[in-house]
């Protein structure tokens, strides 16, 4: 069975979704992240697969269910974070971020299956990608591929391609950077962590001592 990846940051304030700040201060855009983590983090845990495993950069907290084992990430660009991810795994490995709490376990469950696909990519609407799943991880598919820029997924789908892997797309879904795809992503994600804790900041008044954390009774 297939190796399920999560990459993420420990979400302390000004380290994390930085670019949502404004109109959040940094600990609620910390606390964003968190929400958004641990919807991500309890959507993969309900996906069967051999293995779950959390890419940390920073040390785990409450947020962390059980099940899943903690690999630190490795010093250097996303690239070379991501493909060291793929590295440490004995076969098929599917890795998604922290940025899409909207995501299902429908959808993760479809990106584990490997009878007709060697790869399974899924865009998002920035330009990059927020799935990336190997039958066979070669961390030589991502090394020196650019990120963070508007050319990163099709840059990444084309080394997939010229590889003659047999790749499944995935559906586009919106990484959450800023205010305006907080917004949307909530608006697509009822019911988690995040939407509700976003909803609540958003209709908070600046400087009321909005909510730090997750509104009690948030379901994932």
């Amino acid at each position: 069975m297939t190796t399920l990846l999560v990459i993420a940051k420990q979400p302390v304030p000004g380290r994390v979704k930085t670019r949502l700040t404004p109109p959040f201060t940094p600990a609620e855009a910390a606390a964003l992240a968190e929400a958004a983590l641990a919807d991500t983090l309890a959507v993969a845990a309900s996906v069967p697969a051999a293995r779950h495993v959390l890419v940390l950069d920073g040390e785990p907290g409450p947020w962390l269910p059980a099940g899943f084992v903690v690999a630190p990430q490795v010093a250097g660009g996303l690239d070379v974070r991501l493909a060291a991810a793929f590295e440490g795994c004995p076969g098929p490995a599917f890795l998604i971020g922290m940025d899409t709490p909207q995501i299902t376990p429908a959808l993760l469950g479809r990106a584990l299956e490997w009878e007709t696909c060697d790869a399974w990519f899924g865009p998002a609407a920035d330009g990059g990608f927020w799935g990336l799943g190997l039958a066979s991880p070669d961390p030589g598919l991502l090394l020196g591929v650019p990120m963070s820029r508007p050319d990163t997924g099709a840059v990444q789908y084309e080394r997939l391609r010229r590889a003659g892997l047999r790749t499944g797309l995935l559906p586009v879904l919106r990484d959450v950077d800023t205010a305006q795809d907080a917004r949307d992503v909530a608006a697509l994600a009822a019911g988690t962590r995040f939407a509700a804790l976003h909803d609540a900041l958003a209709s908070a008044p600046a400087g009321s001592g909005r909510a730090a954390g997750a509104p009690s009774g948030a379901t994932t």
